[in-house]
């Protein structure tokens, strides 16, 4: 059980409207225009997707630039350039 839903539930008459509202907001979610509480990345979140996109990057521009890859480039661009 929540602390506050707790200390709400014995702090003074009435608390039974507390209770449902303390309840409501933790269910709903107090932000929907910001989309709820799981809205963004934490920090560690973005340290780890800004890593495996840099990995990511670094493997496409080695696949790019093997010579393999520029080969065929070279070989369609010359086909394009002297088609008749």
């Amino acid at each position: 059980m929540n602390l506050a839903i707790r200390n709400a539930a014995v702090a003074a008459p009435g608390a039974t409207r507390r209770i449902r509202t303390a309840i409501r907001t933790a269910v709903r979610g107090r932000n929907r225009s910001r989309g709820g509480r799981d809205a963004g990345m934490t920090t560690a979140e973005y340290a780890v997707g800004t890593l495996g996109a840099c990995a990511l990057g670094a493997a496409l521009y080695k696949v790019a630039t093997s010579a393999a890859v520029l080969e065929a480039l070279a070989g369609a661009l010359d086909r394009a350039l002297h088609a008749t």
